[in-house]
């Protein structure tokens, strides 16, 4: 006999705004954890547009299919799911935020949470209104209002209660003493304090994958500090760092404790596609604490949720030849939209003065390759002319700005010091992006030598090296190898790369009394590169690595020969016509060897008594 649906529709005002609400509420695997659900399992391999899964509850297995969540960030998300086995049939969930204006203390959220559940039996019938009539509406309000706290103090990360915190045996004592030991080693004691505190009281998703910029957005820390806190933390035996894989579509991935793990080429079993991983993009550095402290034990709760893939704005499921009208809240940049069956992407970017009301078609041909401009506040019209359902997804293409990427952390000095066998398994090769190669070598090496005798010169030598070690660290960037008198360094940004050298030179050829100044050659391009492990040891190949090797030999010591890729940078451009001392970029062309007799256009930058110079 066929059971009726039952239908709940709670309201819960809340003190906090959508904006500031959403990342919790929409985070439904903590959700389901903090309100009881049993631990779920994937069953069988993922289809494009839905997901079997299994939980036990009562001793009663319960196994259903999942459609993918839909939302609009950040006013509402919902899901569908159809069981195959238990006393439920169909279940579908609908949360709504809608700003409000307080009459006291600014903007709060009405929030409506709503269930239709389907039985199955009679069990069902039964079970429905106690377990969700009762049980759940209990559970959701106490844990929207500790959300509602949490949102207040602008933290989404909720600190574990008592009983769940599951240190080692004598795990918070060693925490305490390595962090008094961290404190005195030069670290900031209140950063120190904050990440114990973080480490002591943190629930198990917040330390599964510690983002150290994350943290310092939350406790108003320069990023580069935080990093490095991390980076000693590891080193004493708080933390333990992981490389987390990152899926080009979904962003989600597996966590490998080496670079040696690594592989160019990766599966997202999710996704169901295959992308070369790159260290710019789809590499990126966490953390969790060490297992001799406290044990981290993260179980799964829900497999999907906006807040799974914080980068997509909105995600709607459309019928084959339907349509349906969303209205959206958008942020200044770039956005595509795109679906899983149709070739390409739509290209978008949003502006004040682009359009309110854009119509998005998905066809067979694929997306159109023109660059739409839409505003902030737009409603659009998606399409799906296909004859299969359409998942559409609408994105943020920029890297999220909280990810410590492998490039940017492996042109760091200090990960470099701490972290030497970090390296790619031997044969392997992975993009970086783009970095800034330095060259250096001392003028006349071979004459100090001569001149003032071997032990002595070599000890001069190597202060060099400290001098050039201190300003590439204090640049952001990070000092690769030696190779004689020369140096190879790698920076993330151009004028960071020329600052540097400019002050090594001039440090070198002041030194204090009684030393033997030094005139240092120096070369720099910037381009593309690859990593690879050199000497067990993560190097760098490629042509813009040998363009800049190529620019140090048309140095003649005390100048920076520099490509017209780092003259273009306008940070490069603004250094040359603000330096205080006065600079002189003069340009000059030449052929370099092993480029085919191609003519390249460099600039020779030195100091003068003139400005920059074209």
């Amino acid at each position: 006999m066929p059971f009726r649906e039952f239908h709940y529709r709670w309201v819960f005002d809340l003190q906090s705004s959508p904006e500031q609400l959403w990342p919790l509420i929409s985070n439904t695997n903590r959700f389901n954890r903090d309100t009881g659900v049993p631990t779920v399992e994937a069953v069988g391999e993922s289809r494009v547009n839905s997901r079997r899964l299994r939980l036990t509850t009562l001793g009663i297995p319960i196994e259903w299919e999942e459609q993918p969540f839909e939302w609009v960030r950040p006013e509402r998300f919902g899901v569908v799911r159809k069981y195959s086995k238990g006393p439920i049939a169909e279940l579908r969930v609908l949360a709504t935020l809608t700003a409000k204006q307080e009459t006291i203390g600014g903007r709060g959220t009405k929030l409506i949470y709503e269930v239709w559940a389907k039985p199955n039996n009679f069990l069902g019938r039964l079970a429905i209104p106690i377990q969700i009539g009762i049980i759940s509406r209990r559970r959701f309000a106490r844990t929207f209002r500790d959300y509602d706290l949490l949102a207040a103090r602008q933290a989404q990360f909720a600190a574990a209660r008592a009983s769940e915190i599951e240190f080692t045996p004598g795990g918070k004592a060693r925490l305490m003493e390595l962090g008094a030991r961290l404190a005195e080693d030069h670290c900031d004691p209140e950063q120190v304090a904050l990440l114990i505190e973080h480490i002591e009281n943190g629930d198990d998703f917040a330390l599964s994958r510690i983002r150290p910029y994350e943290l310092a957005r939350r406790w108003q820390k320069p990023r580069r500090d935080v990093l490095e806190l991390c980076f000693q933390a590891t080193r004493v035996g708080i933390l333990d760092l992981q490389w987390n894989l990152i899926c080009p579509m979904c962003r989600g991935g597996e966590a490998k404790d080496s670079l040696n793990e690594l592989s160019r080429k990766v599966h997202c079993e999710g996704c169901n596609i295959e992308f070369d991983a790159n260290f710019e993009q789809s590499v990126e550095l966490t953390f969790h604490p060490n297992a001799s402290i406290r044990r981290v034990n993260v179980e799964t709760f829900c497999v999907g949720g906006p807040q799974v893939t914080p980068h997509i704005v909105a995600q709607q499921l459309l019928a084959p030849n339907s349509q349906r009208s969303i209205g959206i809240r958008l942020e200044h940049g770039r956005y595509r939209l795109r679906t899983a069956n149709v070739s390409g992407w739509q290209h978008l970017r949003v502006s004040d003065a682009g359009n309110c009301d854009v119509a998005l078609r998905a066809t067979i041909e694929g997306w159109s390759t023109d660059e739409i401009e839409i505003s902030k506040n737009c409603e659009v019209h998606l399409e799906n002319s296909m004859p299969s359902e359409q998942l559409f997804i609408l994105e943020r293409t920029e890297w999220s700005d909280d990810a410590a990427t492998a490039a940017e952390v492996t042109a760091v000095q200090m990960f470099r010091d701490l972290f030497a066998r970090e390296a790619l398994r031997p044969g392997e090769q992975i993009s970086v992006g783009t970095l800034t190669v330095l060259f250096t070598d001392l003028k006349n090496s071979t004459r100090l030598y001569r001149e003032i005798g071997d032990a002595t010169a070599f000890g001069r030598v190597m202060n060099h090296f400290d001098v050039l070690k201190q300003k590439i660290a204090e640049q952001d960037g990070a000092l690769v190898k030696t190779i004689g008198d020369a140096v190879m360094a790698v920076f993330r940004q151009p004028a960071n790369a020329l600052r540097a050298m400019l002050e090594a030179q001039e440090q070198l050829a002041n030194p204090p009394d009684g030393m033997l100044p030094l005139t240092l050659k120096a070369g720099m391009h910037t381009g593309p590169c690859i990593a690879v492990t050199l000497n067990d040891r993560l190097d760098y190949f490629g042509s813009t690595v040998n363009l800049a090797a190529r620019l140090e030999g048309q140095s003649t010591g005390g100048d920076v020969v520099i490509s017209t890729a780092v003259y273009a940078d306008p940070e490069v451009r603004e250094l040359l016509q603000e330096c205080p001392a006065g600079l002189r970029a003069t340009q000059f062309k030449i052929p370099l060897k092993g480029f085919d007799d191609e003519q390249f256009e460099l600039w020779r930058v030195a100091r003068g008594a003139t400005a920059v110079g074209n």
